[in-house]
């Protein structure tokens, strides 16, 4: 075999240039920065070190732990809205959660048990938060700013690809009322929570109605002297049929831990029912109609009141707001110790809440359920070749390619970001299909000469033209106040136009007919010395392709699926609604044409 030669020249080589000397396909040094070390940084870390080689990874972290939200949210009663055995990565199941809807402090230790157990931590600069990133026009990708919160020190750092991992609920925010700095109370807020804080005995104000909201009253309801719980608007509210709380047994878990296969098909049982349920989401199907006669009924059951069955039952259909499994909360408003206050707040006082109908409502402490900052845009300036700031092109409307890359801002890759699955199904499985996108594009980056890759406009375009038409028979589209859109009338911008398995479909392949990609000097440069990879390998069989028969993996996109989904393995699959009832696709909206 021949030598790997390496020219006598001082003048620095290009890529293609130095692609050359070597074989086909010669994986060249990538380096990437990920912002954020929450469940998606450390799933690009876990990935980029069990997939690549010759690739560099730093993960900027702000705060002092790794898990971002899970980290973050220790309000009391905070929790996942997702059965917790389903709230892990598909590889990593944990044996032991105590209940379906586990804590976020559990959460945070299943995230965190992942990221020592592969020797993630050692990517990680914990306590470094990213301020800017600004495209380098001599070598190219992003010369990244980070200061360094525990000295003040500001650095920077050069990256080929660059990866926002810094989540959409992070980022929290106060409420805009006038008067709040005015208060002279204790004030919270749920994603910034004071574990000195002592409720016991205090009259509480409870601002807002969300999952936060929803899951801090029940559980500080028993303790406190009383609550007032201030509501603007209402929502649906209604444990999920099968799937409420429960807390594991030690035999369940022991046969958990121990009986091959039981927790693989208890997760996945649980699966199949969450993915069976995205007609809940399509106005005019079984599915939702019968959701919303059943989750309608649930709330009159549990409030058992007319003046909040009234206010809390929405007009606008089941899912246009996020759904939350409220776990005791329709049963804690009718305690004698809370008061339901339905209406805006005008203003805030030294004492407590001015309502719109007059009245003061002075409060010990004041905790405000009211949500993040879920505009899209980056916390920071991202500033492409041609000058431009992300943060001033989404300004009034994000949009994205499929979720994950913006126009014009070549070698920049997004978790989560506008138009993907955050809320149409099981949210993990869309973050892993969204990673295994990414390494594709990396993976092409690095074994060719590219120098830039980035979604064309026209894709986004017809892609966001296509988002919009569909949403029009979405539960989505209704004129609730909801973080899935900008404004109650406003375009959704926050949810993908199909369930999650309709997006892990389309995530499958990169459509490279879609993407503006650069090269570094003649694109076939690739090709190199006309080795190939094999012949540098002396324990490769290098006869590989002589057989006896045909094993070849299937071509098609059809075959494929059908092996990777299992096709044939499960007897009819049927959508499943709240109810618990069957819904056999006889609405036209959802029925599939073979």
């Amino acid at each position: 075999m021949a030598d790997f030669i390496v020219p006598s020249t001082s003048r620095p080589e290009t890529d293609a240039e130095h692609r050359l000397q070597g074989p086909i396909h010669a994986q060249r040094h990538v380096r990437v920065i990920c912002i954020g070390a929450g469940a998606s940084g450390l799933l690009l870390a876990y990935k980029l070190q069990r997939h690549f080689s010759n690739i560099s990874l730093t993960v900027y972290e702000k705060n002092p732990e790794v898990s971002g939200t899970w980290w973050e949210n220790r309000y009391p009663g905070c929790a996942c809205d997702v059965p917790s055995h389903n709230y892990t990565w598909s590889f990593e199941p944990k044996l032991d959660w105590s209940a379906v809807y586990a804590s976020s402090r559990e959460i945070f230790q299943y995230f965190n048990a992942f990221a020592r157990k592969y020797g993630l931590h050692n990517y990680v600069k914990v306590q470094h938060q990213v301020t800017g990133a600004y495209w380098n026009h001599q070598k190219g990708g992003y010369n990244v700013t980070i200061k360094d919160l525990k000295t003040g020190q500001e650095i920077s750092h050069h990256c080929d690809v660059l990866v926002n991992a810094s989540g959409i609920l992070n980022n929290w925010r106060w409420p805009a009322i006038p008067g709040l700095d005015k208060y002279k109370g204790t004030l919270l807020h749920t994603a910034n929570w004071d574990d000195n804080v002592n409720l016991n005995g205090r009259h509480v104000g409870l601002i807002g109605n969300g999952s936060s909201g929803i899951q801090v009253l029940p559980t500080i309801q028993p303790n406190v002297s009383k609550v007032t719980a201030f509501i603007r608007e209402p929502t649906w509210v209604s444990p999920v049929q099968g799937l409420e709380q429960h807390v594991f047994s030690d035999q369940e878990r022991l046969e958990f831990a121990t009986k091959p296969g039981v927790l693989l098909e208890y997760r996945r049982n649980v699966e199949r029912g969450l993915n069976g349920q995205f007609g809940i989401f399509l106005k005019g199907t079984n599915t939702n109609n019968e959701t919303e006669a059943y989750m309608k009924s649930q709330m009159q059951e549990r409030l058992h009141n007319p003046y909040l069955e009234e206010r809390l039952i929405p007009n606008w259909h089941v899912g246009c707001r996020r759904l939350t499994p409220g776990v005791g909360y329709l049963e804690a408003l009718g305690k004698e110790n809370v008061e339901v206050v339905y209406g805006e707040i005008t203003r805030i006082t030294e004492k407590g809440c001015v309502c719109d109908n007059g009245n003061e409502y002075p409060v010990d402490v004041l905790i405000c359920a009211t949500g993040f900052d879920t505009s899209f845009k980056p916390r920071f300036p991202v500033v492409g070749p041609n000058g431009k700031n992300l943060q001033d092109v989404w300004k009034e409307e994000a949009q994205s390619y499929l979720g994950v890359a913006a126009a014009e801002f070549p070698n920049y890759l997004i978790f989560l970001g506008p138009n993907c699955p955050i809320g149409n199904g099981p949210v993990l499985s869309a973050i892993e299909c969204q990673a295994d996108y990414m390494l594709k594009l990396i993976d092409r980056f690095q074994t060719n000469n590219i120098s830039q890759f980035s979604p064309k406009q026209e894709a986004i375009d017809d892609f966001i033209a296509h988002k919009d038409q569909f949403m029009q028979k979405t539960v989505w589209n209704d004129a609730c106040r909801s973080w899935y859109k900008g404004r109650p009338d406003g375009p959704v911008t926050a949810l993908w136009p199909g369930s999650t398995l309709h997006y892990i479909e389309a995530m499958m392949e990169v459509r490279l007919d879609d993407w503006e990609v650069k090269y570094n000097g003649n694109r076939f440069a690739w090709l190199g010395n006309g080795y190939s990879q094999t012949e540098l390998d002396p324990t490769a069989d290098w006869a590989f392709y002589v057989r006896d028969k045909d094993d070849d993996e299937p071509l098609s996109r059809g075959r494929k699926l059908q092996l990777v989904n299992r096709s044939g393995t499960m007897s009819r699959n049927v959508g499943v609604n709240f109810t618990g009832k069957r819904d056999t696709g006889e609405s036209k909206a959802i029925a599939p044409k073979i």
